[in-house]
């Protein structure tokens, strides 16, 4: 009886050893590791795409600044001079980096036709290029004669305050 038992125990054990060591003695050679890039190099990837995040170092602060007439991406005397020219227009929203000022309905002194304005400041230098300008009316857009009497306007006022910095 007991060596039946022992039968029972053992052939199991032994069948199962022989399972277990089918593979090890293969030909193949061993599983290299997966070769992955850190997960800060794949995060810098999707937030500052190909070239990566910006370097800089200590020697940065000796190099020359940009214009001094940028604020963001945009010209500061364009932008305050829209933001001068139209103050009778309640600011809706103003974001100096995309270059975008909205404005609601407004009165100009003196007139009785209510205006909103859509400005568009794309590039930081004083230029008529620079500007863009979309005034509409409750009826629809407004003809492009006061469009570009608006832009003027703003343009004159943008280098009256450039020549008054100058001055300093």
């Amino acid at each position: 009886m007991t060596i039946m038992r022992m039968y029972r125990v053992l052939v199991p054990i032994a069948a199962l050893g022989l399972l277990a060591g089918c593979g090890a003695f293969r030909g193949d050679t061993p599983r290299q590791p997966v070769e992955t890039r850190p997960a800060q190099d794949i995060a810098d990837q999707e937030i500052y795409g190909e070239q990566g995040p910006p370097r800089s170092t200590i020697w940065d602060f000796f190099r020359p600044r940009g214009e001094p007439g940028t604020v963001g991406a945009v010209n500061r005397y364009i932008w305050n001079a829209s933001l001068e020219t139209l103050s009778f227009l309640p600011v809706e929203s103003v974001d100096p980096f995309t270059g975008v000022i909205t404005t609601g309905y407004g009165v100009p002194p003196g007139g009785g036709q209510a205006y909103r304005a859509t400005i568009y400041v794309s590039d930081p230098a004083l230029d008529a290029r620079s500007l863009n300008v979309a005034l509409a009316t409750r009826g629809g857009p407004v003809s492009p004669a006061t469009v570009r009497a608006v832009e003027d306007a703003i343009l004159s006022r943008a280098r009256q305050l450039r020549a008054a910095d100058d001055r300093f």
